[in-house]
């Protein structure tokens, strides 16, 4: 993408304004290096999308790619560069609560990015300690309608098949609800009542989950009213 100006916003658009560049780069400020895991956090996007992407970010100097300890495919991560771009893409997201939310279309209700987030952002400080097996079903959805999140200690595991362990908790919600809660739009407690969010299983996780379960961190930016 060519603008021909030497606008220093042309020219910054002109790195960042491809589709999914602005995505990629809030994944890996987020601390998300490999393949995968942007594969998950970025559902639709091809993978030959995905590796073009990377490599322009390479390129442009704000990503450097590494050998993976593993031996598989490369890592990602930001330069000094890229790392710049965190306080913008906070404001972005801010931005984009207060003005350009409005109401969630189903197409928006990606739940694989929802589990994600919700994977990363659990705090294991809120959860009893040892292994902690949280067991999310989303009845008839179509696509991956239960979930599982493997935490002990600081080390979290998202699962889309059983994990060979007994689930301490289950959470049977629709995504849309979920999607509400982690936004900030109604808390899980009012969900509860409602009963559009069941928890079963430890009694103490099912009266606790108003504080384990972990919201978006723009979730206290509320929609504006339009003047």
């Amino acid at each position: 993408m060519k603008y021909g100006q030497f606008c220093p916003i042309a020219k910054a658009t002109e790195i960042l304004g491809e589709r999914w560049t602005i995505l990629i780069i809030r994944e890996l400020l987020l601390g998300t290096s490999r393949f995968c895991d942007f594969q998950r956090a970025l559902s639709q996007i091809s993978p030959t999308l995905l590796t073009q992407r990377l490599g322009q970010l390479v390129d442009f100097g704000l990503v450097i790619r590494k050998p993976s300890p593993a031996g598989k495919r490369p890592e990602y991560f930001l330069t000094a560069s890229g790392k710049e771009l965190g306080p913008i893409i906070s404001q972005l997201a801010e931005w984009g609560m207060r003005w350009a939310r409005g109401q969630m279309s189903e197409e928006d209700l990606d739940v694989e990015l929802l589990m994600f987030d919700i994977c990363r952002r659990l705090d294991p400080a809120t959860l009893p300690g040892g292994v902690t097996v949280l067991h999310f079903d989303f009845g008839r959805l179509d696509k991956i309608s239960r979930w599982w999140i493997v935490i002990e200690e600081d080390r979290r595991e998202l699962c889309v098949q059983p994990p060979g362990r007994e689930s301490d908790a289950c959470v049977r919600t629709d995504v849309r609800t979920l999607v509400e809660v982690y936004s900030g739009d109604v808390t899980v407690g009012d969900a509860r009542r409602e009963g559009k969010i069941t928890v079963t299983g430890s009694p103490l996780l099912a009266q606790t989950v108003s504080k384990w379960m972990p919201v978006s961190s723009v979730a206290h930016v509320r929609p504006a009213v339009p003047h």
